[in-house]
């Protein structure tokens, strides 16, 4: 295999006020970068992972911007595809006094434009429910995707996206085809109005292992409880990402499941400490 892990996905550039403020007081905005497939990426290529990201972004300064940040932790970035005929897809930050709502500006961007391909060989092909709600191509590419071997699929609903309504069935029936599935609780009872761990679960009986995250209780792999350790919170973006790096390097080090578990809480708590989406990994030599 070439990779332990391809991550596939649209990643865009991040414009957020700094200081944090309502968008419409304008202002000085912290440009940056995020993509919940290239998070995970970031943090398997930081734990030591070979890693590659498969994307596209346009022939663009944000492009480059994109291409260049994720490379820089270490992820092979030969495979994403450079698209001269449409951009970068963007996405602005809004805190206010009632919570951070996100505004995207990605319709027809270089990602959106990705289809069914052959993939780089590796031992685990990581999909998120985000990719099938930008494109019918993109839901194909995912389809297609998860008939390529053992793969990863993290449910990962966004509102912004597609309602529950059309949501709820296509990411079930996807999460069904994968191997290893990641979903939070509160997302699973949104989009299926499930209770506990053990109802998602048996409403998802195929996959070898399904991941439920419960957020600061723990996480739950069937049988298998790892409780969460305490952390200080600065910004919960990026944790699930997180998690599922962390998660997925245990996995391909063919560690026990609670140790995967485990990890994938240590990484998350990382990301939980910082602004932005991708932690720098310190302190994680013994994994």
């Amino acid at each position: 295999m070439s990779y332990d892990v391809v991550c596939v996905g649209e990643s865009m550039a991040l414009v957020t006020p700094d200081p944090p403020g309502p968008l419409a007081a304008g202002g000085p905005m912290r440009l940056d970068v995020a993509g919940a497939e290239s998070t995970v990426a970031s943090y398997l290529a930081q734990l030591g992972a070979r890693v590659a990201w498969v994307s596209a972004v346009g022939a663009d300064p944000l492009g480059e911007l994109v291409v260049a940040r994720v490379g820089s932790y270490g992820v092979d970035v030969s495979h994403v595809v450079v698209d001269g005929s449409a951009p970068t897809g963007v996405f602005f930050k809004n805190p206010g006094a009632a919570g951070t709502t996100v505004h995207y500006y990605r319709a027809g961007s270089a990602a959106s434009r990705l289809g069914p391909s052959t993939l780089p060989a590796a031992r685990v092909v990581h999909l998120s429910g985000i990719t099938p709600a930008l494109s019918s191509s993109c839901a194909r590419l995912v389809e297609a995707a998860l008939e390529t071997g053992f793969t990863s699929f993290d449910v990962n609903y966004r509102p912004g996206l597609w309602p529950v309504e059309r949501a709820a069935p296509v990411l079930a029936a996807l999460a069904r085809r994968a191997d290893v599935v990641f979903v939070g609780l509160d997302e699973a009872q949104t989009l299926w109005g499930v209770r506990t761990a053990a109802d998602v679960r048996e409403l998802l009986p195929e996959p070898g292992r399904v991941i439920v995250k419960d957020g600061a209780v723990g996480a739950y792999s069937d049988a298998e409880f790892v409780p969460a350790p305490a952390v200080e919170v600065v910004e919960p973006v990026g944790a699930g990402d997180a998690f599922a790096a962390g998660y997925l390097f245990g996995l391909v080090r063919d560690a026990p499941e609670a140790e995967r578990l485990r990890l994938g809480h240590r990484v998350a708590g990382a990301a939980l400490r910082v602004t932005g989406d991708v932690a720098e990994l310190e302190g994680f030599d013994d994994v």
